[in-house]
């Protein structure tokens, strides 16, 4: 049948079976609760609290961001000077790119016109022409580097002439 060791560990775990089993039943029978009468009324408690918030159908809680404070924004936003929430509100603007628009201005100077606000990155075309009757600019832009020290171009209708071609 086996040796004397096996027979004492077969014996060894047929006891703990036997007494695993027989406390189940004593605590199923009519032993102590599982849980603490205090755990119990504050999970009961918890329940109550959800059970209430769905039937007035409070959202409190759902969403990712926290709900920001009201923004009075004025019918033409001054890009120039508008705080990054009222930049938000404009269509097609999210908060990132409010961000970013209002850094680009602290950093660079006023915007000055439409075109110059196409400078900061995220702000193409597009978002151009769709906000283009909520906006205005009241500051002057930041002259370049190139327009402060005398421009490098030539003039409108002449070409700089390429490496190796000669002027005429």
């Amino acid at each position: 049948m086996g040796t004397p060791g096996e027979r004492k560990a077969l014996l060894f775990l047929g006891a703990v079976i036997v007494m695993g089993g027989s406390v189940r039943v004593a605590r199923a029978v009519g032993g102590k609760p599982d849980v603490d009468p205090a755990a119990r009324a504050a999970i009961e408690k918890q329940i109550a609290a959800v059970d209430s918030a769905r039937k007035h159908g409070s959202k409190k809680g759902k969403g990712r961001r926290a709900k920001r404070p009201e923004v009075i924004v004025p019918a033409v936003i001054d890009m120039d000077v508008a705080s990054a929430d009222e930049i938000e509100t404009l269509r097609g603007i999210g908060p990132t790119l409010a961000r970013r628009i209002v850094a680009d201005r602290d950093s660079l100077g006023p915007f000055g016109s439409l075109d110059q606000l196409k400078r900061v990155k995220g702000v193409g075309p597009k978002v151009a022409a769709r906000i283009d009757s909520s906006v205005t600019f009241s500051l002057l832009p930041r002259p370049s580097s190139t327009e402060s020290s005398g421009s490098s171009d030539p003039p409108p209708g002449r070409r700089r002439p390429r490496r190796g071609e000669r002027k005429n």
